[in-house]
């Protein structure tokens, strides 16, 4: 395939995984709202979407020898972590407001490579997160004492520093080590934070009678069965697949960039289909998390090297101009 044409189809690939994991948050919340609980509702997505990956995770069985504490991490962390966070958040505050919180991430790890790792970070990846930070200042609207939740922005906080365990993981066995496939880690990391979930959320205790029934979508009745399917099928399956397979021909800034339209896409799709409005500050406030996060993202440098490190895009550190070497982890941790 031509280069221009692998651009082509990497960028389509990382819309499409921004808009399906973007839409996660506006079809799980009615089915929280008619009385599922989110740990329950996390669970159904994990072990739903654990349970359409166990072809793949047969096919790379080999990485539960060769790399067990990689998957353990990632399926601990970056799976049942970030979904668990998440979910609880969205139960709590506007789905488009959890989200931008995640997008704390980037600057979380900006933060673990300074102060943990002891590595210099570029100015203008000091930037994105002064401006990130700033801007989620605003949409919290601190200025009049948290205008959500304190306990639904703590879970989304979490959601954020779970994700990090994602960048931290990635790095695990780049030098001198065989990198892992990144679709057998999708896989098996699923398939360890349903086994997780399983134990946390216990549900044989669920109603199970309430995905035989309907959800309300601001209004709009919707049969709760169809919202699942969408969750699991487009919003995790789909969507962690796109992101991997985006990488595959873009570099990882490139489709990091593309993915920040996740949150856009969930704040304008609770809009339209949850009536979640924000006021005109929260929205400029969010305008510069996305800035914030679009600047630390492609300020990272497109090799690896022991200079000052920029920030990586959610989908990992880079691999150079044409992405990553095959095989190794890029993929997305989102988790949302």
């Amino acid at each position: 395939m031509h280069a221009s044409q692998g651009r082509s189809v990497g960028l389509g690939l990382a819309l499409a995984s921004a808009f399906a994991f973007g839409g996660s948050g506006v079809a799980a919340k009615p089915l929280i709202e008619a009385g599922l609980d989110p740990l329950h509702m996390v669970w159904l997505r994990v072990a739903g979407a654990a349970l359409l990956m166990l072809p793949v995770a047969w096919r790379h069985r080999a990485l539960v020898r060769q790399r067990p504490a990689l998957l353990a991490g990632f399926g601990l962390l970056a799976v049942a972590g970030v979904q668990a966070c998440y979910f609880a958040a969205i139960s709590r505050i506007p789905v488009g407001v959890a989200l931008l919180v995640e997008y704390l991430g980037p600057a979380l790890l900006l933060g673990w490579v300074r102060f943990v790792q002891r590595r210099p970070v570029t100015r203008a990846a000091a930037v994105g997160v002064v401006l990130a930070v700033g801007g989620l200042a605003s949409v919290v609207e601190v200025w009049s004492g948290l205008g959500f939740d304190a306990l639904g922005l703590l879970l989304a906080f979490g959601a954020a520093c779970c994700q990090v365990s994602y960048f931290v993981l990635a790095d695990q066995g780049r030098d001198g080590e065989d990198p892992a496939d990144p679709i057998g880690v999708i896989a098996y990391g699923l398939l360890i934070g349903a086994v997780v979930l399983t134990v946390v959320a216990r549900p044989w205790g669920m109603d199970w009678s309430l995905l035989a029934g309907r959800a309300d979508m601001d209004g709009t009745v919707v049969p709760a069965i169809l919202l699942l399917a969408w969750v699991v099928l487009v919003a995790t399956v789909v969507a962690y697949l796109t992101g991997v397979l985006a990488v595959r021909h873009l570099s990882p800034q490139v489709a990091g960039v593309v993915a920040c339209l996740e949150a856009v896409v969930a704040t304008v799709m609770a809009w339209v289909m949850l009536g979640e409005h924000l006021a005109a500050p929260q929205v400029i406030g969010g305008a510069a998390v996305l800035a914030g996060a679009f600047i630390a993202q492609t300020s990272a440098p497109k090799a690896a090297s022991d200079g000052p490190v920029a920030g990586s895009g959610r989908h990992g550190p880079d691999g150079g101009e044409n992405g990553p070497q095959a095989g190794e982890l890029p993929a997305s941790s989102q988790a949302t």
